[in-house]
């Protein structure tokens, strides 16, 4: 009997292992994954802005005249 419960200690210690192992390569993941998507954003907003820069621009070119169709 006493063989019989040191053997599942041991595998309830592996699976531990296993599962922590398993955390903080997710944790790691996830860690990557937020810098990644801040710089997303970051460069979502320049080109957003850039954009709204170029639109602004071209807006002194564009003649305000009615469309032909009206």
């Amino acid at each position: 009997m006493e063989k019989e419960a040191e053997e599942r200690f041991t595998a309830i210690e592996m699976k531990l292992a296993f599962m922590e192992d398993f955390v903080n390569q997710i944790q790691k993941v996830a860690v990557e994954q937020s810098s990644t998507i801040e710089k997303l954003k970051k460069e979502v907003k320049l080109m957003s802005d850039r954009i709204r820069e170029m639109s602004d621009a071209m807006e002194g070119d564009i003649p305000n005249r009615k469309p032909p169709h009206y």
